[in-house]
């Protein structure tokens, strides 16, 4: 760390020099601009850039398998470049199509540009026309309402529910690439937190949230896909898991609540009213386990995964309540 003496020229203007390490590695010499940025008690410096797009270009070559490729272009997204190209010494058809089904999945990406030797994907949207708030709460609308409908797919043996329950994984995973390349790009350029209206503070306790909201439709992505393993259970059993499913969900929405909260008091008020209900629910999914090893032994194994599923939800709920604790904490 370096330490410079503020002085006042001119009887009302203060100046600071800059280090010059910085200065040279930034390309910052006599005559540029810079930029300030002001964050509570920090004021934070950047160089101006000429175009604020950040370029990345990654070599495809040795990424044979459908998933690798798919998983690379992701990487690269939520890295928060703005312009990627992908590239190798020619490009199959079948590398186009899973690049393409995998832009498909990420809000804002398009291709721009296409060779013998390189695809050139874009994202178009600016990060002042992104929404971290609508985003989530849009993930918790749709991942709670996937847990209730995959409970009724269970209960009412419907396949045709269960798989509409995994589809809609896919637009919580495209909403949660979004928030994480947004928290990315913030951590990079304080510029961002500016334009999307919230502090670095808050992207991050947004986005540590959507990653539990993220969770909670993979579960009951899981308890759609167990539901067609098994077929009808006990009038009883299905009375236990819906009364589950209803107070594990109670958690994560309380949480949210708090988390969305201006007033301290009141966020830390329903954070641990949250956190509370987490043991009654604990509670209630052994007597479930218990119910449904008396009533369907058969499914009992198949029974215990979902009590396991509604179970954690809560604990998700816990982990939004803790980020809803932390960003009413007092600033140090």
């Amino acid at each position: 760390m370096e330490t410079r003496k503020v002085q006042v020229t001119g009887g009302s203007t203060y100046t600071v020099s800059l280090p010059k390490e910085w200065a040279t590695a930034n390309d910052v010499s006599a005559g540029s601009v810079v930029e300030f940025h002001s964050e509570e008690d920090l004021l934070l410096l950047s160089p101006r850039r000429e175009n604020d797009r950040v370029e990345g270009t990654l070599d495809i070559s040795g990424l044979e398998e459908d998933h690798e490729l798919t998983r690379a272009v992701m990487t690269m997204y939520v890295s928060g470049f703005d312009v990627i190209t992908l590239e190798t010494a020619r490009i199959s058809a079948e590398q186009r199509r899973v690049i393409r089904d995998a832009v498909q999945g990420l809000v804002g990406l398009e291709v721009i540009e296409e060779t013998s030797d390189r695809v050139v994907l874009q994202d178009l949207l600016d990060s002042s026309e992104l929404s971290v708030h609508n985003a989530i709460t849009r993930m918790q609308l749709v991942s709670l309402t996937m847990l209730e409908d995959a409970i009724d797919a269970l209960i009412a043996d419907d396949d045709d529910l269960a798989e509409d329950v995994k589809q809609r994984d896919e637009d919580v995973d495209r909403l949660w690439y979004m928030v994480s390349r947004v928290f990315r790009t913030v951590l990079r350029n304080p510029t961002a937190a500016t334009d999307i209206g919230f502090p670095r503070e808050t992207v991050f306790d947004y986005q540590s949230s959507a990653r539990q909201l993220e969770r909670i439709a993979d579960h009951a992505t899981k308890i759609a896909d167990l539901s067609q393993e098994i077929d009808a259970i006990s009038e009883e059993t299905a009375e236990k898991l819906q009364e589950l499913q209803r107070e594990a969900v109670v958690v994560p929405e309380t949480a949210m609540e708090a988390l969305f909260s201006d007033d301290s008091d009141e966020a830390v008020e329903l954070a641990n009213e949250a956190r509370g209900k987490i043991r009654a629910v604990d509670d209630l999914a052994r007597e479930v386990d218990k119910q449904v090893r008396e009533a369907d032994p058969q499914s009992a194994q198949v029974l215990g995964l979902v009590v396991d599923s509604l179970s954690r939800t809560a604990d998700y709920g816990g982990n939004i309540g803790e980020s809803a604790l932390q960003k009413a904490a007092p600033r140090p």
